[in-house]
C-alpha cells in the first residue's frame, strides 16, 4: 500500500514483530463489498503468496455457480496492515482471486479485472500509469432504520446536526443545526464530526492510504469528504476499500454509522466521488500541453473518449438505483456530457491550481461512491484510450454555468441517463471498448447487465411510499 512496497519476508517480519496471532484475507465480490476469512497463524507461510489459498467462491455475489466453485486466493505482501478492528493482533491482506486448476486470473474477480487493465495500458505504448485520485463523499448518521414489507414501507435517518433537529427537545438543543445545502466547511460547533474525520484520517494513513484533506461537505446531517492523495490504478481501488472499511468502522467505534449511498435525503446534496484522472509514461506526464486549459491532444483525445463512452460508463461509475436520484439535471451533480476549465456545472472539469505540468490532470465528476472502484476505474481507463487510438474530439469547451442556459441552447448538450435502466441500455449498445485487451470480457458484460436488471427490476416492481401520496385517491 505505501510507496516501499512489501515483500512476503516483509510481511513475516511484520507478524512477529507485532505479534500477530492471526491473518485475515480480504477480496472484492462484484458489486464492490469486501468479503472475508480468517486463519490461524499454523496456515501461515510465505508460500501462500504464490500457491495461494483454497476457498469456496459459490456463494460470493455474481460469481461462480457451486458446480465449479472451488477458488484460489492470492495475497499481495503490498497491502499488508494491522486490522486495528480485531480484538486479537490480526494482519489483513487484500487479495486476487485466480483458478485452481488453470491458475489463470478469475474473470469475474473485479482486482484481477484492474490489473487486467494495468496490463493493456502498458501493452498499448501509450503510458505505463493510470493514476487516478477520487474524492469519495459520504454521509455520518446517529441512526439507520428501514423496511420493507407486502404492506408497508419505511425509512428512517437521524443526525444531531440535521436542519429538521432544531425544535427537537435536546436538554438542552443549542440551535447549531447546519441548514439544507449549507453544510460546506462550517466550523464547531456547527461542524460535530471533525473529531471523528480526524480519527479516521489517521487510522487510514496508518494503513498506508495518505490523506489530502478531510472537510465537511455541502448537505445536512453530517455530509463528509476525505481525500486519499492520488496512486495507480488498482493501488487506488485497494486504497478505496481500505478507505471504506476504516471510515465505516471508526464511525462504529462512537456508535454512529457511515453510507456511501449517493442519494439518502431528499432535497440535499448526494454523495459523489470526483475522480480525477492522468496517464504517465517514463515517469512524465502525458496530459500537460500547449491546447486547451493547458491539455496535451493526449488528454483532449482521452477526454473525448469519456465524453464518447459516459452513458455506457454509468452502468459501472453509477452503478445502483439511488445513484440516479442524485445524477439529476439542474441540481448539483453534473449529468451534462460537457467538458471545461474550473466549470463544476459539466461533467469534466479541468482543474487549475496548478501550473505545473505534473499536475494537469482531468476530473471526470459524474461517478458516485456507491461505485465498485476496481471496475469504474478500468472502465473510465480504457474509455479514455479508446479516445486516444481512435482520436476521438471532445468538441468545443463549454465555458458557461451549465445550470442557467436557456433550454434551447442546453438541448444541444448530451447527458448521461436518468435512470438505471438507462444506463443498462447504453451499455448493452456500447461496449466494444470495454472487451480490448481482454480486459472485460462478454461474459462478464453479459452477467454485470443481468445482475443490474434484476436490481432496477426489484426497485421497479414495488410499490414506494411517496406514490401513495401522488395517486391514493385517484
Amino acid at each position: 500500500m505505501a510507496k516501499d512496497k512489501k515483500t512476503p519476508s516483509d510481511v513475516s517480519k511484520m507478524i512477529k514483530d507485532r505479534e500477530v496471532k492471526l491473518v485475515d484475507f480480504k477480496f472484492t465480490d462484484l458489486p464492490g463489498t469486501w468479503q472475508h476469512f480468517t486463519t490461524t497463524l499454523t496456515e501461515y507461510n510465505e508460500d501462500i503468496f504464490t500457491d495461494g489459498l483454497g476457498f469456496d467462491g459459490s456463494s460470493i455475489r455474481g460469481w461462480k455457480v457451486i458446480n465449479a466453485s472451488d477458488m484460489l486466493v492470492i495475497p499481495d505482501p503490498a497491502t499488508a496492515w494491522i486490522d486495528i478492528f480485531n480484538a486479537e493482533p490480526t494482519l489483513s491482506l487484500i487479495c486476487t482471486i485466480v483458478d485452481p486448476i488453470t491458475r489463470e486470473p478469475y474473470d469475474r474477480d473485479p482486482r484481477g479485472l484492474a490489473e487486467k487493465a494495468e496490463a493493456y495500458l502498458k501493452s498499448t505504448g501509450i503510458a505505463d500509469t493510470a493514476f487516478f485520485g477520487p474524492e469519495a463523499e459520504f454521509f455520518i448518521f446517529d441512526d439507520v432504520r428501514f423496511s420493507y414489507g407486502a404492506n408497508s414501507s419505511f425509512h428512517c435517518l437521524e443526525s444531531g446536526e440535521g436542519h429538521w433537529n432544531s425544535a427537537r427537545e435536546e436538554f438542552p438543543n443549542l440551535g447549531y443545526k447546519i441548514r439544507a445545502k449549507e453544510g460546506y466547511f462550517p466550523v464547531a460547533p456547527a461542524d460535530t464530526l471533525q473529531d471523528i474525520r480526524n480519527e479516521m484520517c489517521l487510522e487510514l494513513e496508518k494503513a498506508g492510504v495518505p490523506i489530502e484533506k478531510q472537510h465537511h461537505e455541502v448537505a445536512t446531517a453530517g455530509q463528509a469528504e476525505i481525500d486519499i492523495r492520488f496512486a495507480p490504478l488498482k493501488e487506488m481501488a485497494d486504497h478505496m476499500q481500505y478507505y471504506k472499511y476504516i471510515v465505516r468502522n471508526v464511525a462504529k467505534r462512537h456508535n454512529k454509522t457511515v453510507t456511501f449511498m449517493p442519494k439518502p435525503l431528499f432535497a440535499d446534496n448526494g454523495s459523489g466521488m470526483h475522480t480525477h484522472i492522468s496517464l504517465w509514461k517514463s515517469d512524465k506526464p502525458l496530459f500537460a500541453g500547449n491546447g486547451y486549459a493547458g491539455l496535451s491532444d493526449t488528454a483532449l483525445f482521452f477526454v473525448g473518449g469519456i465524453l464518447k463512452h459516459a452513458p455506457a460508463l454509468t452502468c459501472f461509475t453509477n452503478p445502483t438505483t439511488n445513484s440516479y436520484k442524485r445524477l439529476v439535471p439542474g441540481f448539483e451533480a453534473p449529468v451534462n456530457l460537457a467538458y471545461s476549465a474550473r466549470n463544476r456545472s459539466a461533467a469534466i472539469r479541468i482543474p487549475t491550481y496548478s501550473a505545473s505540468p505534473k499536475s494537469k490532470r482531468i476530473e471526470f465528476r459524474t461517478p458516485d461512491s456507491a461505485a465498485n472502484p476496481y471496475l469504474a476505474f478500468a472502465a473510465l481507463l480504457l474509455a479514455g484510450l479508446d479516445g486516444i487510438q481512435s482520436r476521438i474530439d471532445p468538441g468545443d469547451p463549454l465555458d458557461k454555468n451549465l445550470y442557467d442556459l436557456p433550454p434551447e441552447e442546453l438541448a444541444n448538450v448530451p447527458s448521461v441517463p436518468d435512470s438505471l435502466s438507462g444506463a443498462i441500455a447504453a451499455l448493452e449498445k456500447d461496449h466494444d471498448f470495454l472487451l480490448k485487451g481482454d480486459v472485460f470480457n462478454s461474459d462478464f458484460i453479459t452477467n454485470w447487465l443481468e445482475m443490474k436488471q434484476k436490481e432496477y427490476d426489484a426497485l421497479r416492481l414495488r410499490p414506494h411510499p411517496y406514490e401513495f401520496s401522488m395517486y391514493y385517491d385517484v
